[in-house]
């Protein structure tokens, strides 16, 4: 959904388990916490606080 980074808690190089907490986006003025749907290592963050994203924009990259 389209909306706004509050807070990113990730970033390149770290390793995330599945349900992890990854960012905060405020879309329809709501917070919505985003999750990592698997186990692994954040290869790229292509989001940053204050930036606005589209529905199916990628945020996190997890190899």
């Amino acid at each position: 959904m389209p909306g706004n980074i509050l807070k990113v808690m990730v970033k390149p190089g770290d390793t995330v388990k599945s349900g992890q907490l990854l960012l905060l986006l405020e879309a329809m003025k709501m917070e919505n916490e985003i999750y990592a749907p698997c186990d692994g290592v954040v290869t790229a963050v292509t989001v940053s606080v204050g930036g606005s994203v589209n529905s199916n924009d990628p945020m996190v990259v997890i190899g």
